[in-house]
């Protein structure tokens, strides 16, 4: 017999936001999983602060780069490829020994989550339970009270890491738009959302459903743009 993996979506920062199910399986779990930047707590493991005890044992998996190296580099997909064989092999250690694990991750796990990659390297040989999490894109949307598509609309989501021409190609083709991963890319997303016309609509949100929360049209922010943020274009 072999231990089982949970994926577990802690949803996009408030904690009272994680689902009754995610909560109970980390309630009862010996062996939780997070991912971390060097010298942060991580964001998953900050959510689940107080859903955790100390005799669960803890297993951290800092990243070994995050914007140090572009991420479009054969180096950086390497050093992360290796990373996530690392995590990997710690987990399928637990789940060989007939122990279950936890893995969180914020938001929704497999979306842009770093989990999905664990997840398509021990799926194959053990069972794995995947608990959806409210994303940061629908927390902040109904945080910010905005509706965001309509009747025949359609949702575009798009990660600010393409490039000015990719971004304003694909804005010109959208009714609703999410803009992802803003953080050092605000700049470039400004100009491109001012080539497609789409600027004065654009609604800017850092740390949606933090204690932190910041809310407010794109066009009256001027400072810099965390990690945690994110731009919504109503239809």
């Amino acid at each position: 017999m072999s231990g089982h993996l949970y994926i577990l979506g802690m949803g996009p920062g408030d904690p009272e936001l994680v689902t009754r199910k995610a909560e109970r399986i980390l309630r009862y779990i010996s062996f939780y999983a997070y991912f971390a930047k060097k010298g942060e707590v991580g964001h998953a493991r900050k959510i689940a602060d107080d859903m955790i005890v100390s005799t669960q044992q803890e297993l951290r998996f800092e990243y070994p780069i995050t914007t140090e190296i572009p991420h479009k580099t054969n180096e950086y997909k390497q050093a992360l490829s290796l990373f996530y064989d690392e995590c990997a092999d710690i987990i399928e250690q637990h789940l060989k020994n007939n122990q279950d694990v936890a893995l969180l991750c914020e938001g929704d796990p497999l979306f842009y989550g770093s989990a999905m990659y664990i997840l398509e390297r021990l799926q194959p040989s053990y069972s794995t339970h995947i608990v959806p999490g409210i994303s940061a894109m629908s927390g902040c949307w109904s945080n910010a009270q905005l509706p965001i598509v309509k009747y025949e609309q359609t949702l575009t989501v798009l990660p600010a890491t393409l490039s000015s021409e990719e971004l304003v190609t694909k804005l010109c083709y959208c009714n609703a738009v999410v803009i992802m991963k803003i953080g050092r890319n605000l700049s470039k997303v400004k100009q491109a959302l001012q080539e497609a016309n789409m600027y004065d609509k654009a609604i800017y949100i850092e740390r949606g459903t933090q204690v932190q929360e910041k809310i407010m049209p794109l066009s009256e922010f001027t400072g810099i743009a965390p990690y945690f943020s994110l731009i919504l274009i109503a239809g």
